[in-house]
């Protein structure tokens, strides 16, 4: 028996969570909603006693998964590695299609963030690159081709 009915959403955890949200806004996310979760729900699971969040919950235009952003008001951030690179273990990457990948490049680039290689591209059939987002997140971006 199947379990999964689909796919709803990758959450991230950031430290700023208003930098996080505005970055994946420029790549043409669109913010679905906002709010504060605190007490007994996410306590229970999060594991984390004390535990109160803020979250963005972004979707692709037209629908589809969706983004969680979130930080945590208490307890305090753990930090995490901002400089992981793809074969660190763990969630390594958030992938997006991008219906012109030099563009994308570009206009993150314009807001200081870069290529952790260069472009590539596969079988004349994809190009893709990663870029390194806000908090080091490792945001693929791809381009179908051909």
């Amino acid at each position: 028996m199947a379990h999964v009915q689909r796919f709803d959403h990758i959450g991230i955890t950031v430290a700023d969570l208003d930098s996080a949200t505005a970055f994946f806004v420029g790549l043409g996310l669109e913010v679905e909603g906002t709010g504060s979760v605190e007490g007994e729900f996410v306590e229970t699971v999060c594991g984390i006693p004390g535990a109160h969040c803020e979250i963005a919950m972004l979707r692709p235009p037209g629908g589809g998964s969706r983004l969680e952003l979130a930080t945590f008001v208490t307890p305090d951030h753990v930090p995490g590695s901002p400089t992981a690179m793809a074969n660190e273990l763990g969630l390594r990457n958030v992938s997006f299609e991008v219906g012109d990948l030099q563009a994308a490049v570009d206009a993150v680039a314009a807001d200081g963030y870069g290529l952790i290689g260069g472009i590539g591209e596969y079988e004349n059939s994809v190009r893709m690159a990663y870029v390194r987002g806000p908090e080091g997140i490792i945001v693929s971006l791809f381009e179908q081709i051909g």
